[in-house]
């Protein structure tokens, strides 16, 4: 049984990870600040250390409590936040991951970060482009850290059930929309692919439209 230490497990694509993880049959770590989702995700059988990301003692004793077996997936923002989460956050994780000898790292950013941002429309850049540009920084600090990493890049996220059509790729333009179920299907995937190792893969689903 993988033992899987999650960042961000308390909503959207990391509870969607959290929730396929569990079905999955892995033994689930997450860091969390809520109390009222400590209680939640305690009961679905997460084991759930209190504190914040940006706090490297917290992320340290959630490291320690996966041991150094353990792969780990962080889907850290900080969309509408005070702190820049989405790079500092990310780099406590990466940081404190090292120190405590964990090795494998899927870091879940979007569409536009790194070398995408050539693709990310004009809007999108005005709307979110401060968000990515974090994120684009965490790329580089895992790119350039002793960890075995793969970072995926999600199209638009979109709540409901996995569609099943979704689309990894690597070096093409994508744009659109995904199911977060999809791109945890994915996602868990390519945690365990040793082929995934040091790569950077985008993930969009043709078949959804906005609207």
């Amino acid at each position: 049984m993988p033992t899987t230490l999650i960042f961000g497990a308390s909503r959207g694509l990391g509870r969607a990870f959290t929730e396929l993880a569990l079905q999955q049959g892995h033994r689930v770590i997450a860091l969390i600040r809520s109390p009222e989702v400590t209680t939640e995700l305690r009961a679905l059988g997460v084991e759930v250390v209190s504190g914040d990301a940006l706090d490297p003692q917290a992320v340290a004793a959630a490291c320690q409590l996966a041991g150094d077996g353990a792969q780990a997936i962080s889907t850290l923002g900080s969309f509408r936040q005070a702190e820049p989460v989405d790079y500092l956050g990310n780099r406590q994780v990466i940081d404190q991951m090292e120190l405590a000898g964990l090795k494998r790292l899927l870091l879940v950013t979007s569409l536009g970060c790194g070398d995408s941002w050539q693709y990310l429309p004009q809007r999108a850049r005005a709307a979110f482009g401060h968000e990515v540009r974090l994120k684009s920084l965490a790329e580089s600090w895992l790119q350039t850290s002793a960890l075995e990493w793969t970072i995926l890049r999600p199209a638009g996220l979109q709540d409901g059930e996995a569609t099943g059509q979704a689309v990894l790729s690597q070096g093409e333009e994508v744009h659109g929309l995904v199911r977060r179920a999809d791109v945890a299907t994915y996602g868990l995937r390519l945690l365990g692919d040793k082929a995934a190792h040091s790569q950077i893969y985008a993930i969009g689903d043709p078949e959804l439209q906005r609207g």
